[in-house]
C-alpha cells in the first residue's frame, strides 16, 4: 500500500497532519506494508525566495486583521500543534518554498526523504530559522541523512529537481487537490486535512479491505489552500 501525502513546508496544518498521519498509521495493524512518499505543493509560488517578513505581519496583510488578531490566529495553530506534541513559534518568516521542495526531492534519492521533511518543519515551526538560508538547508538536509556535497550542489543550481517538483503539483491538480495535506492511498483514496489520528487509522483499514474508489474525508477538516491557511 502506498501513501502519497501532498504538503509545503510552509503550512502549519500540514506539520501538524503529518504527526497526526504517523500516530493513525502507528495504530495500523499493516503498517510494516505501507510506502509513504511525500509530495510538493506550494501554497505560495510567487513568495520571494529570500524574505524578511514576520509570519505575523504577513497574516495580518492577508486576511485584513490587526496584529492582535493575527496573533489570535496563530494560537489557535500552536494549541492544535501542542496537542501533538510539536513545538509551534510565531516569530518565523514568511518566504518561498520552491528550493525545499527541490531538497526534499534529492533526499527521497537518499532514502532519507521523511526524515528531511519531519526536520524542515520542527526548524521552521518550532526553531523558526531562517530556511532562505542555504548553508541553513544544507545543515538540515546533513543532519537528515543527505549527502553535504549533494545537498550544497543542489541549493546551487535552481534546475536540480525543479521539474520533479512540477511534476508532483500538476499530479495534485490532476487529482483535484486545491489544499494540504491531501493524502492519497493508492492513488484511489483520498483524505484531506489534518484530520484526528484516527480517522487515518480508519482510512487505512478501509483501503486495505475495500477495494472501492471514493473521498474517505474531505473539506470539513483544517487544511491550507490558495495561498491561505484556515486559521
Amino acid at each position: 500500500m502506498r501513501v502519497e501525502i501532498w504538503s509545503d513546508i510552509a503550512c502549519p496544518w500540514c506539520y501538524i497532519g503529518k504527526a497526526r498521519f504517523e500516530a493513525g498509521l502507528a495504530a495500523f495493524a499493516q503498517r510494516a506494508d505501507v510506502e509513504v512518499v511525500h509530495r510538493s505543493f506550494e501554497l505560495d509560488p510567487a513568495a520571494p525566495p529570500a524574505t524578511d517578513v514576520p509570519i505575523l505581519d504577513m497574516l495580518a496583510t492577508k486576511y485584513g486583521v490587526s496584529r492582535e488578531q493575527a496573533e489570535a490566529m496563530e494560537a489557535r495553530v500552536a494549541e492544535a500543534a501542542a496537542g501533538e506534541g510539536l513545538g509551534y513559534r510565531s516569530d518565523r518568516i514568511h518566504g518561498n518554498t520552491f528550493d525545499l521542495h527541490r531538497l526534499l526531492h534529492l533526499a527521497k534519492a537518499h532514502g532519507v526523504q521523511d526524515a528531511t521533511l519531519t526536520a524542515l518543519y520542527h526548524a521552521n515551526f518550532a526553531e523558526a530559522r531562517q530556511l532562505a538560508d542555504p548553508a541553513v538547508l544544507t545543515g538540515i538536509a546533513v543532519g537528515a541523512g543527505v549527502p553535504e556535497a549533494e545537498a550544497a550542489r543542489v541549493l546551487a543550481d535552481p534546475d536540480a529537481y525543479a521539474d520533479e517538483v512540477r511534476a508532483d503539483e500538476r499530479a495534485a491538480a490532476e487529482l483535484g487537490a486545491t489544499g494540504v495535506p491531501f493524502f492519497v492511498i493508492d492513488r484511489r483514496y483520498g483524505v484531506s486535512g489534518a484530520q484526528p489520528a484516527d480517522v487515518f487509522r480508519q482510512a487505512l483499514e478501509r483501503a486495505h479491505a475495500d477495494s472501492a474508489v471514493q473521498v474517505l474525508a474531505a473539506d470539513d477538516a483544517d487544511s491550507c489552500g490558495d495561498g491561505s491557511c484556515a486559521v
